[in-house]
This record gives C-alpha cells, structure tokens and sequence, in this order.
C-alpha cells in the first residue's frame, strides 16, 4: 500500500510540475491521452470482451498561433476529425485499435483535409499493467511532402483510486482519480522527428497520464504529458521534447464536449513551440460480445 501510494504521489507531481507550467505537448502521438469515457468506479465492465468499441471526434481549433497542418509543418490545423475503432481479441488481454486522425489547414479554406494520420495497434492489460504495440503513418493529403511513420513498443503501470488508493477514498470520497504511467521504445522510425521544428529522430518516450472526476463521471479534469528522446543525440535518453495537454470534459450519456490546451516544445535548445487551444464533441459506442449474446452469460441463481 505504501508503494502505491508513493507511485500516486510520483504520478501526480510529475503532472503538476513538468506538464503544466511552462507548456509542451503533442497530438495523441502514443494511443488514447483522452480520458477514458468508462464509469471508473465500474469494475465489472473491463473484465467483458467488446465485439467492438470506439469513438467519434470532431473538433475546432479556437486560436491556434503555431499548430501546423501538416508533417512539414506547412499551414496551421483548423479542424481535426479521428475515428477511433478497437475490438477484444482475446478479453482485455489483446485488443486491435485503430485511430484515423484528419486534419484541415485553416490557411486553405478551413474545409480541405490536409493531413492523414493513421494509428494501427496491439495493445492488452494484465492486472495494472498494460502493454502496446503501434505502427503510425502521418501524411499530407492536399500535396506532396514529408511523411512521419515508426512503430513503438510502450508498457505503462495504471493506479485507480476505486481500487487502488485507500487514502484518496477517505480524503476524497466523490472524486475518482485514475492514472498511468510508462516508458516506450521506437524501435522503427522512418522521419519521426524528435523536436517540433522536425529536427532529430525519436528513440524513446516517457509518458504519464491522469484523469481526476469531479462530478459523477460528468465533469472530469485530465492532463498528459509525452517527452522523447533523440537517437542521433550525444545522451539518448535524455528528453528534447516534451508534449503537454490539459483539458475539461463536460459528459451527458455517451457524447463529450471537450476544451482543452496542447503544446509541443523542445527541452534541450530553443527552437519551435506548437500550441493551440481547441473545443471538441466526441461519441462514444461500445458493443460487447455478452450485449449480443455471443459470450459467456453470468451465471444467475434460480429462483424457485
């Protein structure tokens, strides 16, 4: 219990002091930053096999002085559409997701797509732990140019308050507060830079996430924080970037309404910052195999 609680702690100051002050973050570049759309004191639901799961995404980019519209870093983004789509292989242990992220250049009309990224993963969760293997291809749509692809392996440690924190429930018994954090490799990288001016080649991440509920999973604060590392520098494991996101999410049945703040900056030398601020609807759906009668009910006691 009292090294749970000292990773909790960790988790939470590394949030505050490295995510929020002087800024940094990118856009979804390890998976799901978003906060989990699932009830966190709902236990029972993990433990179901989803046939298939997902969300929709539209978002406008409110101001945006600096967010580029495509991998060369050409234009600034004005709307960004994602489909998020995943299936349970085999339980929560093996999981195929795909993200398709599409950007628009608010310099060319707001309308055109100008950037397509495309996220195809294998990720599993063994107790509080997780594992993820992802391959990802950004594109520009309306041109030619740069493209950025690589594939990673990322293991993260998850800590929920319902579970895990005794101390948090007696502190804050309305507030549920689930985070994770882990460290990942780039093992293939074919342009994935390691700065936001698109200097260096990424070799490693760090990652921590956190999503605090402060009203009955309908109001819900969350933040996010992503460094990497540069393989063609002198200390590879040493962060030159670091991604940071904080957001408010406002919930009713399965639909979101999200703002939330991004910034990418480099750690080890002046350079470009990207940021903007954006608001956000999402849908959310997710039909498991036991909705449809494919899996194993639970078993019921027969009443005479």
């Amino acid at each position: 219990m009292a090294l749970r609680r000292h990773i909790a702690c960790v988790l939470i100051l590394s949030l505050l002091v490295c995510g929020l002050p002087a800024g940094a973050l990118a856009l979804e570049k390890y998976g799901r930053p978003l906060p989990s759309m699932d009830d966190p004191n709902d236990l029972d639901r993990g433990s179901e096999e989803s046939l298939f799961a997902g969300y929709l995404l539209t978002g406008a980019f409110a101001k945006n002085p600096s967010f580029a519209a495509r991998p060369d870093n050409s234009g600034l983004v004005g709307l960004r559409h994602m489909l998020h789509l995943e299936t349970d292989l085999y339980k929560q242990y093996l999981t195929f997701y795909t993200d398709q992220n599409f950007f628009s250049d608010r310099t060319n009309g707001w309308i055109e797509l100008s950037e397509w990224d495309g996220t195809y993963a294998f990720t599993g969760v063994v107790d509080h732990f997780a594992w993820r293997l992802q391959y990802e291809r950004d594109a520009p749509l309306d041109r030619s140019g740069i493209k950025q692809a690589y594939a990673d392996g990322l293991i993260t440690a998850k800590l929920q308050s319902a579970q895990d924190m005794a101390w948090w429930r007696s502190l804050f018994p309305n507030q549920s507060l689930t985070m994770y954090g882990g460290a990942g490799w780039l093992f293939h990288n074919s342009n994935y830079f390691a700065r936001p001016d698109n200097t260096g080649r990424a070799l490693f991440r760090y990652v921590a996430h956190a999503d605090l509920d402060l009203y009955k999973n309908k109001v819900v604060l969350y933040g996010d924080v992503n460094f990497f590392t540069d393989r063609e520098g002198s200390n590879q494991a040493r962060p030159t970037e670091m991604d940071w996101i904080v957001g408010l999410a406002l919930r009713w049945h399965d639909m979101e309404l999200a703002v939330y703040h991004e910034q990418d900056q480099p750690l080890d030398k002046p350079g470009l910052v990207q940021k903007y601020l954006a608001v956000q609807m999402r849908f959310s759906f997710d039909v498991s195999k036991q909705d449809l009668g494919l899996g194993k009910q639970p078993l019921r006691e027969i009443i005479p």
